[in-house]
């Protein structure tokens, strides 16, 4: 069986105008955080937002257990301070810089990156997969890059953008490619060439230490894992764990044998923003061939890539019920998208304080 952990990080809105609201310390504490889960609960970049890894899971249950009830918890604790929390990858509206949390580091990133750091209105899903070592992890990751937009299509959920639709079902996707670091990884040779391209690129623009190095993987440096990080932060629990299933299925299959050579870093690259822009909602460029196919298409290429590795999880059944219910439903961008539409910042407000904990 192999383990896998979700970090979550969720957005704090004034309930009736849905501007960021800094309440991350009150809700902290109305949280009434015990000391087990103090590990667990983290301040975010900005005071607008909180972080929150999972415990290591060993199941999808475990997972989808885990994550349902500290949202729960964190509706609750969020209701009581007056605001919503919202697990959206853009805040959907804000009228001046964020307030950064006060810590040295974040300071820095603030001077380094200007406005950068003040507009980073953006919350993530990053899911951590247990590796046997670093070769290991550079062989997930080589094989792992032609995915990364389907990963992107299939947790898209930032429309919205200072009170506009801004036409991308993941604008966070686009928001990122202002740094000095971002998208998919190159090739690598193995885990010594990793390393030395890594530390490469640290102290080269606004990069000052290697967690700054912010592409979509890369190899955590606490623990034995490979880290995918290129997936929005999502509406409901169910979704979360079904992008992490995901991320656990292609890690296993291509730790277990070959896998098809990857597409051309060019192409990786126009997939991502391709996927950003539709979502599901219409073709995605497809990892094995590079053409732009139907999107449930990709999906069903994805179930049979994975097949293997989801039964031995014992989750196949689950995830193709989850992807048929995403295709049906619609991704979060989908969903808020005709939220706005039909009754504005009301309707979007309830979205999300439905869908946080339903």
């Amino acid at each position: 069986m192999v383990t896998f952990g979700i970090e979550e990080e969720y957005a704090f809105l004034d309930a009736l105008t849905l501007l960021p609201s800094d309440v991350s310390p009150a809700v902290y504490r109305a949280l009434q955080v015990d000391r087990a889960e103090s590990r667990h609960v983290q301040r975010e970049f900005l005071l607008s937002q909180l972080e929150r890894p999972s415990p290591v899971c060993d199941t999808t249950a475990d997972a989808l257990a885990d994550l349902e009830g500290f949202r729960r918890r964190l509706g609750a604790a969020a209701e009581r301070v007056g605001v919503i929390a919202a697990g959206s990858g853009t805040f959907p509206r804000f009228d001046r810089p964020g307030v950064v949390t006060d810590k040295p580091r974040y300071r820095r990133i603030t001077d380094e990156y200007g406005v950068l750091g003040g507009e980073h209105f953006l919350s993530g899903l990053h899911v951590h997969v247990h590796v046997p070592d670093r070769e290991h992890g550079v062989r997930a990751m080589n094989a792992l890059g032609s995915w990364m937009p389907v990963v992107a299509a299939i947790s898209a959920n930032s429309p919205l953008w200072r009170s506009e639709d801004t036409g991308f079902s993941s604008w966070r996707t686009i928001n990122l490619q202002r740094w000095a670091t971002r998208g998919t990884p190159p090739q690598f040779a193995d885990a010594a060439d990793y390393e030395r391209r890594i530390a490469r690129v640290v102290g080269v623009g606004g990069t000052f230490d290697a967690a700054l190095v912010a592409w979509n993987m890369r190899l955590s440096d606490n623990f034995p894992t490979i880290e995918v990080r290129a997936a929005d932060a999502q509406l409901e629990a169910w979704q979360a764990v079904l992008v992490a299933t995901v991320i656990r299925g292609l890690v296993s299959t291509a730790l277990a044998g070959a896998v098809p050579p990857p597409l051309h870093p060019e192409l990786i690259d126009s997939a991502l923003w391709h996927s950003a822009r539709d979502g599901l909602t219409g073709g995605l460029v497809h990892p094995f061939s590079g053409e732009v196919v139907p999107a449930r298409q990709v999906l069903g290429d994805l179930l049979e890539h994975i097949g293997a590795a989801l039964d031995r999880e014992g989750d196949t059944a689950q995830v193709g019920e989850w992807l048929d219910r995403l295709l049906a439903e619609g991704t979060g961008a989908e969903r808020q998208r005709a939220a706005f539409a039909q009754g504005g910042l009301p309707a979007l407000g309830a979205l999300y304080r439905d869908t946080l904990a339903p």
